[in-house]
């Protein structure tokens, strides 16, 4: 294959090659890097909710409640470029709490989740929660959420892309069909 149509497949194939350059950030999603308390953490006391996101973040909710859903006072969240501050208001007694967000990356999306920890005064016995007959609550890991899509399809710029190929593909298949010998003839 030589002359337009061997021109005409290279620059698709450029083409391609470009916009797997530029897409290529645009699949990374912004997601919670780390935060205090860590997941799982067991800790004395806890003053201060700290968020740190891979990327700014706007609006955010940051909520604290202990095992029974007893929600416990904390302040307004402030917004730091890519962290999150909460004040907890009071001490915390000995249990089983989580601490459940949600803020909007810089792409827009909402990104949400929880981080359970648990707090052991030396000074104060544990309190337990009460033993309920009803299924725990499912919950999606942090790192699966902030993942996937809301509306659980692929963005917008996938589609123009693949329609982008697609139509370059015909053209190629087009221009390809007109310069064929007339003597060739599908089987």
């Amino acid at each position: 294959m030589t002359g337009k149509p061997a021109r005409a497949f290279l620059l698709l194939g450029l083409l391609c090659a470009v916009l797997g350059v530029f897409a290529a950030p645009a699949l990374a999603h912004d997601t919670l890097r780390s935060s205090t308390p860590v997941s799982n953490a067991v800790v004395s006391g806890l003053d201060l909710v700290e968020l740190e996101f891979n990327n700014n973040v706007r609006y955010p909710v940051v909520l604290l409640h202990d095992a029974a859903g007893q929600r416990f006072p904390s302040g307004t969240p402030r917004v730091r470029g890519a962290k999150v501050f909460v004040d907890v208001d009071e001490p915390l007694p000995s249990g089983s709490y989580t601490v459940v967000w949600r803020v909007v990356s810089a792409d827009g999306r909402p990104l949400e989740g929880e981080i359970p920890f648990t707090v052991r005064s030396s000074t104060a016995p544990l309190q337990t929660a009460p033993v309920s007959s009803a299924p725990a609550p499912s919950r999606t890991p942090v790192s699966a959420m902030a993942e996937t899509d809301e509306q659980g399809g692929l963005p917008g710029w996938t589609w123009v892309a693949m329609a982008g190929v697609a139509l370059a593909g015909a053209g190629a298949l087009l221009m390809w069909w007109r310069r064929r010998p007339a003597h060739r003839k599908w089987s």
